[in-house]
């Protein structure tokens, strides 16, 4: 029997992938572990699922789900790519800072990063990296990859997505839409996930799971299956095909059947702006992006920053200017938010005697 290792009182602010699963998605589990199902997703929960997401984003969609985000870039990217192609993202993209490499080692893709102030890409600066057609010397552009949200937890409107994919399209190129946190996305911007992806011209996507609530389990989904070549047989040779789908595949269906994946992300949301809201008023602290999503980015003098951390997991995003990110989850709660936003009122007025942060 395996003990518990930690506090399960104990949050932090540090990622989304902190957090457990949500009970709903326990139960569906437990559900779906009963009886023998086919392996590799030849099984009902998977076929069931490919309705669902046809139902979310359209009767041409097609869903491949893989184990974790980093896998469904990879394979995306490959599938919509020519050994010569090259990806045109922001330079904070993920698939940029985040993933060692692997859409360039292991996708065989060239990316070309464009600088941006708050981690977006527009026609402007696709313009930039897309140049070089027919030169023989160069990695030919050939896809647009955009993360929704950014990075930096801002967010682009379903009219700028819409504008960008244009622009991509009339230059021969296809889009591809980063979305671990697209529910939050949505929430946020109180649109259906369709209309950030289908209805503005996204061709190929992931939709994530894992920091929405699911034990493990990303998805690719093609949206336009002219945008792309063998993404099933790229997914197994990625080492991304899960031999017992089944338990991927019935965690999107508990996350997606009931609106379960909106209600997360709604929850989540509401804690960072409760955050932001709880630490605006002090002049150390210094929000340095809009609060949209579930991340609050945010400079902290370095020596409160190195107290908080003994209590509170959170990331330092750049130490030279002391920033740093929060992340809020699904189960994190009003008196995580307080607890927390009272340690930093604590740390910042060097009263020790503050219990709670008036709101």
């Amino acid at each position: 029997m395996i003990s518990r290792l930690h506090d399960p009182a104990s949050r932090g602010f540090a990622s989304d992938n902190y957090a457990g699963m949500h009970p709903d998605i326990l139960a569906a589990l437990a559900t779906a572990n009963e009886g023998h199902q086919v392996a590799y997703g030849d099984d009902v929960y998977t076929d069931r699922l490919q309705q669902l997401f046809r139902e979310h984003f359209g009767q041409r969609a097609s869903v491949y789900p893989v184990l974790n985000g980093t896998g469904a870039n990879v394979v995306g990217l490959q599938a919509m790519s020519e050994p010569w192609g090259a990806v045109i993202c922001a330079e904070s993209a993920h698939v940029n800072t985040d993933e060692c490499g692997a859409p360039e080692r292991v996708a065989h893709v060239k990316l070309l990063t464009v600088p941006t102030p708050d981690g977006k890409l527009t026609p402007a600066l696709i313009d930039q990296q897309a140049w070089g057609r027919g030169d023989v010397h160069r990695a030919q552009p050939t896809v647009v990859a955009i993360t929704q949200p950014t990075e930096l937890g801002t967010l682009y409107t379903p009219q700028e997505i819409a504008a960008i994919c244009a622009h991509a399209h009339e230059h021969g190129m296809r889009l591809y839409l980063d979305g671990a946190r697209l529910a939050h996305a949505a929430a946020a911007l109180d649109v259906p996930l369709r209309a950030l992806t289908t209805d503005a011209g996204v061709d190929v996507l992931s939709f994530g799971g894992t920091k929405n609530g699911l034990l493990l389990g990303e998805a690719l989904v093609v949206l336009d299956p002219d945008a792309v070549r063998g993404p099933a047989f790229l997914r197994k040779a990625a080492t991304q095909l899960a031999s017992k789908m089944r338990f991927i595949s019935a965690q999107f269906i508990a996350l997606l059947e009931s609106g379960l994946w909106l209600a997360n992300a709604r929850h989540a949301n509401d804690m960072a702006r409760r955050l932001a809201e709880a630490v605006s008023g002090f002049a150390e602290v210094r929000i340095v992006q809009p609060v949209q999503t579930n991340a609050v980015f945010a400079i902290l003098p370095a020596d409160t920053t190195a107290r908080l951390q003994k209590h509170f997991p959170f990331y330092v995003r750049n130490e030279r200017t002391g920033e740093v990110r929060w992340m809020c989850s699904f189960d994190t709660t009003p008196d995580d938010v307080d607890a927390f936003a009272a340690a930093i009122a604590r740390e910042l007025t060097g009263d020790r005697h503050i219990a709670t942060v008036t709101r």
